[in-house]
């Protein structure tokens, strides 16, 4: 029998500047281009679906598409890279993570090309297909470069790379709204996507040439599809229910059948894994603590993007701001994000990963009850928006580089492009699923006209939108839940005291 035990390539390359901006322009299609859709999402309704029939109840004669599909239509991008990012890791340690991170680029220029074109009868398909494709390019892209910079870099030079490496995705998320706010008011929404393209074109020439990076297999390996269908049927049934569970009805057989599918589907992928010799999940790494803790938590912030987009809604909906001016607000979350992710990287290497980790994550949790008083007037709610973003941006530049380093250190080498899909697969469906949660609620109960939080909250100003403000406070407080628990899972498990960045002890 041969046997299948995985050699890592030997190189004697070193990572560079041309590779690492290449690497970062990658990254940041996804995260600033591909992550404005959930600002930007008003402005293609009117675009796509022309003018109200009713103005005053914002409502259209025939939809081309519905704000549920507006919805999945924000969230399927993420969804489909948490679906295929550990699959796209793994193929990147087998066929070369340069070539799986390039093929990356190019899905994301084919998903931007089908956005751009989403326009008449074929709008929705167009658009769900291209947001598809933008999530699959994203799980190329993401596993890949990390499995890139892991291999290529060592040391404070890793470090280095790593914090590049977060401005190009937490920068990029921060930038999102204002990139998209902006572009959406005054040059038209497509032309985000457009500009998509030239970057991820950038990106190809960047790192084209460079040495591959693959793990040799010394025998076959068999591939998992067993649990890759369990996980995809899962994960897309527990989508379902979270976008449209209100529409179908949160008790009908239809929505109670998919929930059981979902909750079933994930007990048998934790059981075919584990008896499985080619697992499509290596559980077997979260025996490690440190990456179990960085892997958990990465889950639960990436899901409070929900507080940014039910907050942007609700500033343009309950407050008719224009959506320029509502994602000029977040300019602190991206200012303090991207200045203060180089002093993550110091609070790394001063106190350890674990905690700059809960300190971000405290200061992410402050902002959310930030933004809970929305029974204020708009001009005074900007104020508590503008201190509560740039503190969000804080929190995960704190956070991003120690919880990233932490993830990586700890990945044995044959498996850096599995162990790092996992991890971005938790970001992914952290987004995906925190979004979904937080929009459905938003969604669901901003157009019942009842008060939620009750007598709680005096409202000032208009009646009219008491629901959606309130609805926003439900929202938010699940936000603030995550965070909660995104806390204790890194006092759980990240060990106090510094690790060393090469060996992970």
């Amino acid at each position: 029998m041969a046997s299948t035990t995985p050699v890592p390539a030997r190189t004697t390359f070193q990572g560079n500047d041309r590779l690492l901006l290449g690497i970062v322009l990658g990254v940041v299609t996804f995260w600033l281009f591909a992550g404005s859709m959930g600002t930007v999402a008003p402005n293609v309704l009117n675009e796509i679906n022309g003018a109200y029939s009713d103005p005053a109840k914002k409502v259209w004669d025939h939809p081309l598409i519905s704000p549920d599909a507006m919805n999945l239509a924000v969230s399927i991008t993420a969804l489909f890279s948490g679906m295929f990012i550990v699959i796209a890791g793994g193929l990147a340690d087998r066929i070369g993570r340069v070539r799986i991170s390039l093929l990356g680029n190019g899905l994301s220029i084919l998903g931007a090309l089908l956005i751009v074109f989403a326009a008449g009868p074929v709008a929705l398909p167009l658009m769900l297909a291209g947001r598809a494709v933008q999530g699959l390019s994203a799980a190329c892209i993401m596993p890949a470069t990390m499995a890139l910079v892991k291999t290529y870099w060592d040391g404070p030079g890793r470090q280095r790379a790593v914090s590049m490496w977060s401005i190009g995705s937490w920068g990029g998320s921060g930038l999102a709204s204002i990139l998209g706010g902006y572009v959406a008011t005054f040059a038209g929404w497509r032309w985000i996507f457009i500009a998509a393209i030239v970057v991820s074109a950038l990106s190809i020439m960047l790192m084209w040439g460079t040495p591959e990076s693959r793990v040799v297999q010394a025998g076959p390996r068999r591939f998992d599809l067993p649990g890759v269908l369990v996980f995809v049927v899962a994960i897309l049934s527990l989508m379902i229910v979270l976008i449209f569970g209100s529409k179908i009805g949160w008790g009908s057989p239809v929505t109670l059948g998919l929930l059981v599918v979902a909750v079933v589907g994930i007990i048998a992928l934790v059981r075919l894994e584990r008896r499985s010799a080619n697992p499509f999940i290596d559980l077997a790494l979260f025996k490690n603590r440190t990456f179990t803790g960085a892997t958990v938590s990465n889950f639960l912030l990436n899901g409070n993007i929900g507080m940014l987009l039910v907050t942007q809604q609700l500033l343009q909906l309950a407050g008719g701001m224009k959506a320029s001016d509502a994602g000029l607000l977040t300019l602190g979350y991206a200012v303090t994000i991207i200045a203060f992710i180089r002093v993550g990287e110091k609070l790394l290497q001063r106190f350890g990963p674990r905690r700059p980790m809960i300190w971000g994550s405290g200061i992410v949790g402050i902002a959310v009850i930030l933004l809970m008083p929305t029974n204020l007037l708009l001009g005074q709610y900007q104020w508590f928006a503008i201190v509560a973003y740039a503190l969000f941006g804080l929190g995960l530049a704190f956070y991003a580089t120690p919880s990233t380093d932490a993830a990586l250190a700890n990945l044995p080498a044959d498996k850096a492009g599995t162990g790092s899909g996992i991890y971005k697969m938790a970001s992914s469906l952290g987004s995906a699923i925190g979004a979904a949660i937080s929009l459905a609620v938003f969604t669901a109960l901003g157009s019942t006209g009842a008060q939620f939080v009750g007598d709680v909250l005096t409202n000032h100003g208009r009646t009219d939108n008491i629901d959606l403000r309130q609805a926003a406070v439900v929202a938010l407080v699940f936000n603030l839940l995550m965070v909660v628990v995104a806390i204790a899972s890194i006092m759980m498990t990240v060990p106090k005291g510094r690790e060393d960045s090469s060996t992970g002890k």
